[in-house]
């Protein structure tokens, strides 16, 4: 039954009964791969389940929409799920979940093919093949991605599509969720959060499953690849709610971002060393082999280590040399950073970029289950948010679209298993009759 809450345990004190209230079956918290992955799924599995899903600001501000790389799968015939996996691991530093890993590598492939039947577009070769790419701690070219440096753009808008298509999904953009609400008892089942928008102000959204998939903690670091809305909320209000968090310690710094006074840390997409570029010091030599023999093609932990111990060594900075691609190659392939170095006046032709190491992904997060299950009922996770064991103490390059894309899908299709939908949900404050107001029976909700 519902009872007052210990207003000490949230950001804010407010009283739930005098705020506007929303009421749906799924609220997922996070507007990325993850987060638009789940939804669809939910929305798939309960054709006639509400889903909401709140944005903090809007499509285009998400890790998912500055990727740059592209989404890891095993699909050439040369290629292997054993393989994947195989890489995966090592990357990890032999502390991934296995079973988690296992689960990506093999579900990856079908659910990318999904997404191509529904409209996302990939590069493709000359023959109409997809062109795969390669990246660090990738033994196989396996990356598949759009317009060289624009997947995550391409991939954000064919989600968004598809929630635009889906009657029973809505999206808040500019929503910001401040608290996960939940019962008494133990553990606390999560039944809503509590949410700010500019315009309506504080409301409450009532839901019988709660996602989060509002990405990592990047904006800790000063030095970091994010977008400003990844600050850790949603690590923040499931550890105020009491669910388990996991592997905190692991974040992963990107090698290459562009290091220029004044300018951001804009990504240098690993695949542009895939393609050939060196690591080079002011003097122009190559300093990769002598740390690691995959010398620019080693994970990303190994190769941001060696840079910094490099700079320390030589008391000087550290340069991304993309002669040995050629310029016309490059520029075809990387059009995004070509134009990033045109706004800087760098010309990549006649100087190597400028870079260092930058907090790129929050390798650990709120702990779940395969199925993306977190320790409080009612409460799930996934994508960066979560921590399911896929990435160990590193991730490696590109598994982390394929992460929200399969982790996304699980959580979408389990977290109203169980549930029980004996009536639908309360559609409106109004439905409430006054007499039940006070004994609103939040399994209901």
């Amino acid at each position: 039954m519902f009872s007052a809450f210990d207003q000490r345990r949230y950001l804010i004190p407010f009283r739930a009964t005098l705020l506007p209230q929303i009421f749906c079956e799924v609220l997922v918290v996070g507007g990325g791969v993850a987060g638009c992955s789940a939804a669809l799924a939910a929305s798939s599995e309960h054709p006639d389940a509400d889903v909401i899903v709140v944005h903090k600001r809007g499509a285009d501000d998400s890790n998912t929409f500055w990727a740059q790389g592209g989404i890891a799968a095993a699909l050439s015939e040369a290629d292997s799920i054993d393989e994947h996996v195989a890489d995966t691991l090592s990357a990890g530093g032999d502390l991934c979940d296995v079973p988690a890993v296992r689960r990506a590598a093999e579900r990856g492939p079908a659910l990318l093919q999904n997404l191509i039947d529904l409209g996302l577009r990939l590069d493709r070769d000359a023959a109409g093949d997809l062109s795969l790419g390669r990246e660090g701690g990738h033994g196989r070219p396996r990356i598949v991605h759009t317009d060289g440096d624009a997947t995550g753009k391409s991939l954000s808008a064919c989600l968004h599509q598809q929630l635009a298509d889906r009657p029973s999904v809505r999206v808040f953009d500019h929503c910001f969720v401040l608290d996960l609400i939940t019962t008494e008892g133990s553990p606390p089942r999560v039944v809503g959060a509590i949410t700010h928008h500019p315009k309506f102000g504080l409301q409450v959204i009532w839901a019988q499953a709660v996602v989060l998939a509002g990405g990592g903690v990047g904006q800790v670091f000063r030095e970091s690849t994010n977008p400003p809305s990844a600050t850790g909320d949603p690590l923040a209000m499931a550890y105020r709610a009491g669910a388990e968090l996991q592997d905190l310690s692991f974040v992963q710094f990107h090698p290459t971002t562009l290091y220029v006074a004044g300018a951001a840390r804009s990504l240098i997409t690993e695949a542009v060393r895939g393609e050939g570029a060196h690591l080079v010091d002011r003097s122009g030599r190559r300093f990769m082999p002598d740390y690691d023999e995959r010398a620019e093609l080693a994970p990303r932990d190994v190769v941001a280590r060696a840079m910094l111990d490099h700079m320390a060594e030589t008391a000087d900075r550290v340069f991304l040399d993309i002669r040995p691609i050629g310029v016309e190659r490059f520029m075809q392939r990387f059009p995004g950073i070509s134009q990033l170095l045109e706004k800087f006046d760098i010309d990549p032709a006649k100087r190597p970029i400028p870079v260092h190491p930058s907090a790129h992904y929050m390798v650990g997060g709120v702990a779940t289950d395969l199925e993306g299950r977190t320790s409080l009922p009612g409460l799930w996770a996934c994508g960066e948010a979560a921590c399911t064991g896929l990435h160990g103490a590193n991730r490696l390059a590109s598994n982390s679209l394929l992460e929200g894309l399969v982790f996304g899908d699980a959580v979408g299709r389990n977290c109203l298993q169980g549930v029980e939908n004996g009536r639908r949900p309360i559609k409106a404050v109004s439905d409430i009759r006054p007499s039940d107001r006070s004994e609103l029976d939040l399994a209901d909700v």
